[in-house]
């Protein structure tokens, strides 16, 4: 190997993406100290361990209360882990806070994930787009298809997972969420969420 592998890169690397010492020294080796080569790798293989921990079940966490500048909007939200051990951390609790300014943020977010979402809201969205002047004159297949992109892309708008995270415009809510359960080695998961807006 031409890259020396310094402590430093390992621990700033460790800083950055929360990962273990090894795995980022192993993931600067395969990668020959790129550091952002490292990044990606260690996401995949976050991502990767996040999805079979997909399953395993949620009974802890912590209800979080977000107050945004101005006092006019709130928001409630119940984030579930496997332990009150992690429900406890500092780090857990800032996930739990940043997920609740998210909402905040994101006035027309009204579901966790895109399988909350109503047929009849998916219905009257179909029933929307097939309404548009451009898609009466294509043919049929193709009306279809460009239909469901466009529905697809708008309940995607209504769903927490599917946003960009307003802190990393880079990596998705549910990225973010899958980030964390490789760090804690844990479930985590979006139980429910109320906003409030003064007057509404």
């Amino acid at each position: 190997m031409l890259f020396e592998i310094t402590s430093i890169l390992v621990k700033e690397l460790r800083e950055k993406t929360g990962a273990g010492m090894m795995s980022c020294k192993k993931a600067l080796q395969e990668t020959d100290g790129n550091f952002e080569e490292a990044i990606k790798t260690l996401r995949k293989k976050g991502l990767a361990s996040a999805d079979k921990k997909s399953t395993r079940s949620t009974i802890e966490g912590v209800i979080n209360s977000y107050i945004h500048t101005g006092r006019k909007i709130g928001v409630l939200l119940e984030l579930n882990c496997e332990t009150d051990f992690v429900a406890r951390r500092e780090e857990f609790q800032e996930l739990a806070n940043n997920l609740s300014m998210q909402i905040a943020a994101c006035p027309d977010v009204s579901y966790v994930a895109l399988e909350d979402i109503p047929r009849q809201i998916f219905d009257r969205e179909k029933e929307i787009e097939l309404q548009k002047e451009d898609l009466k004159t294509k043919p049929i297949e193709i009306r279809e298809k460009i239909m469901l992109g466009r529905v697809d892309k708008t309940l995607k708008s209504f769903s927490l997972l599917h946003q960009p995270f307003i802190r990393n415009p880079n990596i998705t809510v549910e990225e973010l969420i899958k980030e964390q359960i490789s760090l804690f080695g844990e479930n985590i998961k979006v139980k429910r969420f109320i906003r409030y807006i003064l007057g509404s």
